[in-house]
């Protein structure tokens, strides 16, 4: 079968806990970053698409085979506003005009302005370092604290703006949102897709549907592969209104037939590595094996390829054909009948080609 794609990961949060990450010294952080993808590619995802974080330097050091890990098709930092989904200020560091520049920001790990000028400058920042699309966080957040699920971040002008130089250079903008409201504000102003949106209505599934707009979704359910939060605070409310909507979410997009990617959006879970194989079954809860698969492979590899000439790694995937990247997966069984196969790649994936490139092969042993 062809490579999995993810088409929503965070290698620099995949297994690092939200005090690693602060904390940290940033050069521990990127080698776990570059363990981490040896561990994706191990799990059989040949590409991804990376939402947020700097991780241009590991997809460097990937494609010129100093590192093993997937291709990455990467947004830079994600962009929001000030209070939004990648300010993660403390109180303490306010008014920014005092608190000078945040480590964070310094270093990559946020990216928040307000007004289109502004907007502006962070896009192009992020396109200057080679970002294939761009991410900007349009609603409220689980693991950000200042930006209930509700809140709809920027104004469509901002939005606009993000959208405009993307389109400058060829390539699109993609958002982080929930609710109905914050889809709905992205979409008027030309974004391309949509990640997230477990409280989406009935009336804006039809709108994505009428307009050819991507909905990337995840599994977020209440299992061990939640999202972290600590037990009764407003982080893990906001994640149980998210995983509220999951099941409606699925169903209209089935209903209506729209574009629907997979993504995992594993973060701050020392178990990713671990975890990433189970999510593709869990899909089996609204579409047939063969439906998931073909989801995670030709319908991701589409959703890649909308960037256009900003696309790092022009050629065909998620098919195997004559002419197309050669990623290919053997798999010891036949997952459309029984797709929990992939729930143990170190047993079940005997052969992992990326590229024509064999990093995995237990027919020689």
């Amino acid at each position: 079968m062809p490579g999995l794609i993810d088409a929503h990961t965070h290698l620099m949060l995949w297994t690092l806990t939200m005090a690693q990450l602060s904390t940290a010294d940033p050069n521990y952080i990127q080698i776990r970053e570059a363990a981490d993808a040896r561990g994706m590619l191990m799990d059989g995802f040949t590409s991804v698409r990376d939402l947020d974080g700097p991780v241009f330097g590991l997809k460097r050091a990937i494609d010129e085979g100093a590192v093993v890990g997937p291709r990455i098709w990467p947004s830079g930092t994600m962009i929001s506003r000030t209070s939004g989904h990648s300010d993660h200020r403390s109180l303490n560091e306010l008014p920014s005009v005092a608190a000078g520049v945040s480590a964070n920001r310094r270093l990559g790990f946020d990216a928040y302005g307000d007004g289109p000028a502004e907007v502006h400058r962070l896009v192009r920042e992020q396109l200057m370092q080679g970002a294939s699309q761009i991410k900007l966080a349009v609603g409220g957040g689980v693991s950000s604290n200042y930006d209930p699920i509700d809140v709809t971040e920027f104004t469509k002008p901002e939005v606009e703006a993000a959208v405009q130089d993307a389109e400058n250079w060829g390539t699109y903008v993609t958002v982080h949102a929930y609710t109905s409201r914050a889809i709905r504000m992205a979409v008027e102003a030309g974004v391309k897709v949509i990640d997230h949106g477990q409280l989406i209505d009935e009336p804006t599934a039809k709108l994505l549907a009428d307009r050819g707009i991507w909905l990337e979704l995840q599994p977020f359910l209440q299992d061990e592969d939640g999202i972290p939060t600590t037990p009764g605070s407003e982080n893990e409310r906001k994640y149980q209104q998210v995983t509220e909507g999951t099941d409606n979410a699925y169903r209209l997009a089935k209903t209506h037939k729209l574009k629907t990617a997979f993504g995992t959006d594993i973060q701050f879970n020392p178990k990713g590595v671990e975890r990433e194989p189970y999510y593709l079954p869990k899909l089996t809860r609204w579409f047939t094996p063969a439906e998931v698969l073909k989801m995670a492979t030709s319908d991701n590899a589409e959703l890649l390829a909308l960037s256009g000439p900003r696309n790092p790694y022009p050629g065909k995937l998620g098919v195997v054909e004559q002419g197309a990247l050669a990623d290919l997966l053997l798999v010891d069984g036949d997952p459309i009948a029984n797709i929990k196969l992939l729930e143990n790649p170190g047993k079940n994936l005997v052969v992992i080609m990326k590229d024509g490139k064999i990093y995995k092969n237990l027919l020689t042993r």
